[in-house]
């Protein structure tokens, strides 16, 4: 059941050039000398319900019963074809004919509270109750086959002409007033299934808890006498992540609550594809839901917001779509819906609904200007805070940041993203200059100070000292990504692709993975902004689509959408089914990915990173580097690149910026390795917290690089080896004496040990 409202017979006619629409105002019983009930007709079917809307009035003006057009039961509209036989002349005498006319006719149906079947004829005003809904069709063709039987054919024809009929349910504004002047009425109860999955944003601006939209949108107010006809097209916004489309959409809003208080009351439902399928977990469940939300929104007037429409032309397990249920009443002109996608997405949805693609009125919403975007970042900020000035240089340094150091969203949505999340920190000045922005984009975004502060210098040669601190013996490998995030910090990188893109090849255990993670910390600030996928798991056919998966955040989409700056690390690539270099293709080269709902991935702001034992066998190599396009003199570079070359396609070859080849370590690296991995035990919560200092003898340094070193394996079992042989034993200690605080634990060699109190050491 459903809150009262009226049902009307809606049949567009089409005869020739001239094109009609009548409507019927539908009674649920029919008296004795009843009138007919009010109907109109017009040139649109606008004007028939103008009319047809002044009728109901003109019924409480003359105290009519309004109750016997007012229903709660969903009718549900069906047709039945029949053959009648017209009259004819012959020798003079009118006989009935021996040719059929084919006709189809509507009818309404709905199931009484007794549990029968009513039956409703609009075109003849019948009205009947049947036991079983089965035996309607045959009992409507013998009352039709009787009642036309014999008639003119030029009166039968007229029942044949092409005709689109309809019932639906009606709410005019002059029916909301006259239940308000019944008294005391209580308001209806908003529709169930809709109230489930959607919020319904005009009441939220009537509540003031509607974000507010800024300044001026020239591309809404260029729409506005769309939205304020009588029967709007379904509205497809079109643009780039952070135009503005949901901005357009809160417009909206805002702008049925004002058509509300001068009397047009329409709502707007926001909800989005994974709202609609939440908890649908059984067969046909969901297939219901989108049809109970198609009944409850038809002529009613109301919007449904659906968000990405990419999403709802998805096929779902069983090979269906949500579109597939919302598209016939779309294009009917049933229901209005207002969707978003990109340009690229429209292609794709284009192919998959182009029925549904054609129904839409496109808005398309562009990328504002640098120009443009400073004003609104000056507004924005006063409505966030009175109390905080930001100075105009301040806003055109937050452009020209955000410009550079983030293209996955366009302006203004990127500008308004950052000052959402500053005006959350703790404390700010009351007037903001440029370099209190740099700072704060800086703890943003992750990205130092140093690389996106113009007046900080920070050339190949420093950001190579920082990464070296953390990798040992690869200095060559270290100022050639340094050479990479340079150019980054000049703006000379190709913002059509990503970041960088370098190959790192050499023995097992002598950094490559390490340089990965230095990369990260210093570009993004932690070494948790690296995304690793190890692609020995990418081996078999059909690997590569769970690179492209959607839920579950584990997959390389999801995980770079959910964090664009980052460091993709591909680990031993070589490994990997030819079909992931078919998806690496357009990584490396794009700077994008399409995953597997057809939603673009950026990888622009990320650095990509491989990994590979390629051509170490053969190489005796003790250094080298390469050029992505030159090999180096040395013999062992030459060896990885030609091995590289002949194992990769070349136009993935062509895609990389550097091939870096990492030289085997010698015992005097593995050795300050030793001291790296020390001050990482030295800076675990356990020992912080006793404040226990932990000691390193030289002798123990050396002994703990001689056994942690392997041929074939590099420095790789050196950790595992501080973890049994320094704390593992440690833990134990700290275990069995909870007072061991606030002392140094030297890690010494048995020799070292000699004499010395066996609760201070360590032996190695």
């Amino acid at each position: 059941m459903s809150p009262p409202s009226f049902r009307i017979y809606v049949v567009h006619h089409d005869a020739g050039d001239q094109r009609k629409a009548s409507a019927t105002l539908m009674r649920r019983q029919e008296l004795l000398f009843d009138p007919p009930p009010p109907a109109a007709l017009a040139d649109t079917e606008d004007d028939a319900l103008a009319q047809l809307a002044l009728q109901v009035a003109a019924l409480r003006a003359d105290d009519v019963d309004l109750e016997r057009y007012l229903w709660t039961e969903e009718l549900e509209v069906r047709r039945v074809d029949v053959d009648v036989h017209p009259q004819t002349v012959a020798g003079g005498t009118r006989v009935i004919g021996a040719s059929a006319i084919p006709l189809r006719i509507a009818y309404a149906t709905c199931r009484t509270a007794g549990g029968a079947y009513r039956v409703l004829v609009p075109r003849f005003g019948w009205s009947f109750v049947v036991e079983e809904l089965a035996v309607a069709a045959d009992t409507l063709r013998a009352m039709i086959f009787t009642a036309l039987v014999g008639e003119e054919p030029a009166w039968i024809f007229d029942f044949r002409r092409e005709a689109r009929e309809e019932v639906r349910a009606w709410e005019p504004d002059e029916l909301m007033r006259l239940l308000a002047r019944r008294g005391g009425a209580e308001p209806a109860a908003p529709p169930p299934h809709l109230d489930q999955v959607a919020e319904e944003w005009v009441a939220k601006a009537e509540r003031k808890q509607l974000a507010a939209a800024v300044g001026v949108d020239p591309i809404f107010d260029a729409q506005v006498a769309h939205l304020d006809r009588e029967r709007p097209r379904s509205i497809l916004l079109v643009g780039p992540g952070g135009a503005g489309k949901t901005t357009f959409v809160r417009r909206m809003a805002r702008r049925l609550l004002d058509a509300g208080r001068r009397g047009t009351r329409r709502r707007l439902w926001a909800t989005s594809a994974d709202r609609i399928l939440a908890g649908m977990s059984y067969l046909g469940m969901w297939q219901q839901r989108c049809l109970a939300l198609v009944r409850e929104l038809t002529g009613t007037g109301d919007w449904l917001y659906v968000d990405r429409l990419i999403d709802l032309v998805r096929p779902l397990a069983d090979g269906a779509s949500i579109a597939d249920l919302l598209a016939p009443a779309v294009i009917a002109d049933e229901i209005r819906i207002v969707a978003e996608c990109d340009e690229a997405e429209l292609e794709r949805c284009r192919r998959r609904q182009p029925g549904l693609v054609d129904a839409f009125h496109v808005v398309r919403v562009d990328e504002l200007a640098a120009a443009q975007v400073v004003p609104l970042i000056v507004l924005y900020q006063q409505r966030k805070d009175p109390g905080t000035e930001l100075h105009p240089t301040a806003a055109r340094r937050l452009v020209q940041l955000l410009g550079a150091f983030r293209r996955d969203v366009r302006f203004p949505g990127k500008a308004f993203l950052f000052l959402d999340w500053w005006h959350a920190q703790p404390s700010r000045p009351a007037l903001v200059m440029a370099g209190d922005v740099v700072a704060a984009y800086s703890r943003w975004s992750g990205l130092p100070v140093d690389l996106i502060a113009d007046e900080h210098p920070a050339g190949s040669a420093d950001i190579a000292t920082a990464l070296g601190k953390g990798v040992i013996g690869q200095d060559a490998a270290c100022r050639v990504s340094a050479r990479v995030l340079a150019r980054f910090k000049a703006g000379l990188d190709d913002p059509e692709r990503p970041v960088g893109t370098l190959f790192f090849v050499g023995p097992t255990g002598v950094g490559k993975t390490e340089l990965a993670k230095q990369i990260a910390a210093y570009m993004f600030g932690s070494p948790e902004r690296l995304v690793r996928l190890d692609m020995s798991e990418y081996m078999n056919p059909g690997a590569a689509g769970r690179l492209l998966e959607v839920g579950g955040g584990r997959s390389l989409a999801e995980q770079v959408r959910r964090q664009p700056l980052c460091v993709v690390l591909l680990d031993e690539i070589e490994k990997a089914h030819p079909e992931v270099f078919d998806v690496l293709l357009g990584v490396l080269g794009e700077g994008r990915l399409t995953d597997a709902v057809g939603r673009l991935v950026d990888f622009r702001m990320a650095v990509v990173v491989m990994t590979s034992n390629l051509g170490a066998r053969e190489s005796r190599s003790r250094g080298g580097l390469l050029a992505g396009s030159a090999a180096g003199d040395d013999a062992a570079s030459s060896s990885y690149l030609a091995a590289v070359r002949q194992h990769f396609r070349p136009e993935l070859f062509a895609r990389l910026d550097h091939v870096v080849a990492f030289r085997a370590l010698e015992p005097g690296d593995v050795a300050r390795i030793v001291t790296l991995e020390i001050d990482k035990v030295r800076r675990r919560p356990g020992l912080v917290e006793r404040r226990l200092e932990l000691g390193l003898s030289e002798a123990a340094r050396h002994r703990l690089a001689e056994r942690g070193f392997d041929a074939r394996m590099g420095a790789r079992p050196l950790r595992r080896l501080i973890e049994d042989a320094v704390v593992a034993p440690l833990a134990v200690r700290m275990a069995a004496d909870p007072e061991l605080r606030g002392r140094v634990v030297s890690v010494i060699t048995e020799a070292e040990a000699i004499g010395r109190d066996p609760g201070d050491v360590l032996v190695v």
